[in-house]
């Protein structure tokens, strides 16, 4: 892994960010609701469970989908080739994530319904970071600022 310190000059567009943010946000909320409805038609103990309420899961999903979209332009600052760290990131955070999941089903909550919200909590994570190193990839760092433009080169 590479931690050279492009200072910004590896950053992703602004606009092609925008764009790769609200796609993970929809189609993370999409997953979230498709989930449910399959979870509760292959489990239907889990129907009425208190965190398949849309307003439960989806403020939950918009706030973890927007701090992981905000790691990217991040991880972009302190590496020229920050994909593979921040799939590295991506991995851990997502694990770290899990442990709300594991404390519910130790206090008792239902195996099918938890087992349901892990794989919610992957579905963002397959969707969240292909949205962003995709729709908004990191541009090349250029180390000399004599290589940007043929013409800046001859100006003294």
């Amino acid at each position: 892994m590479k931690f050279d310190l492009p200072a910004g000059r590896a950053q992703p567009r602004a606009a092609r960010f925008v764009v790769a943010t609200i796609t993970a946000i929809v189609l993370s909320l999409l997953a979230c609701w498709l989930l449910v409805i399959l979870g509760t038609a292959v489990f239907p103990s889990t129907v009425g469970y208190a965190h398949f309420g849309f307003g439960d899961y989806g403020k939950f999903t918009i706030v973890g989908v927007l701090l992981a979209c905000l790691a990217w332009p991040v991880m972009t600052l302190v590496s020229s080739e920050a994909r593979r760290p921040f799939l590295l990131l991506t991995i851990i955070v997502t694990i770290v994530g899990l442990a709300p999941d594991a404390w519910i089903i130790y206090r008792g909550q239902s195996p099918e319904a938890v087992g349901i919200l892990v794989v919610m909590h992957l579905a963002l994570a397959v969707i969240t970071y292909p949205a962003l190193v995709v729709i908004a990839p990191q541009r090349a760092a250029l180390r000399d600022s004599s290589l940007r433009t043929p013409a800046s080169a001859e100006r003294p």
